[in-house]
């Protein structure tokens, strides 16, 4: 099947959570989560080697939910559910990226606010998109990849029920 035809949702409730696609709009939120985060984040995620501005964010968010739509990447913002179940505080994102749709290949990966940590928000996150890849997408395979030293990372992948299958080396 063409992959711009499968239905995926734009929405995702969990028990604590709504897995939510960026849209227009989102550039202040998710550039306040990031600036909240970013000396956290750096060692870890390439793009946060600098902090983005206010514009490259929401020009961000618009990208994502492009791409969400024409079916090659899958980014999906992370918020606690407020006690009327919708949608709360910014607490991460996640997503299914590096998209392999001849193998039916996915690849999970996320970043929680800092301040948010030790609550299993990113656990809860990465087994509702595991699902959404078995269960929807059809995959085969769905990936963690993490650097070595990232500790709280693996312990996710961990939790989530992942299998530790191969450390990868960086011969220079």
């Amino acid at each position: 099947m063409e992959p711009i035809l499968i239905d995926v949702p734009e929405r995702i409730e969990t028990e604590r959570l709504v897995l939510r696609v960026p849209r227009a709009g989102d550039g202040r939120l998710i550039n306040d989560a990031i600036a909240a985060s970013h000396a956290e984040l750096a060692p870890w995620m390439p793009w946060a080697g600098s902090m983005p501005s206010v514009d490259e964010s929401e020009a961000h968010c618009r990208r994502q939910q492009a791409r969400f739509l024409l079916r090659e990447d899958f980014v999906y913002f992370m918020l606690a559910r407020d006690a009327s179940g919708g949608d709360g505080e910014l607490v991460g994102a996640t997503g299914l990226h590096r998209i392999d749709w001849t193998l039916r290949k996915f690849e999970i990966g996320y970043w929680r606010k800092t301040g948010c940590e030790g609550r299993g928000f990113v656990t809860e996150a990465v087994r509702a998109l595991a699902r959404l890849a078995f269960d929807t997408l059809g995959a085969r395979r769905v990936e963690i990849r993490m650097d070595d030293n990232n500790a709280a990372s693996s312990r996710v992948a961990e939790r989530a029920g992942f299998t530790l299958e191969a450390l990868l080396r960086f011969d220079s």
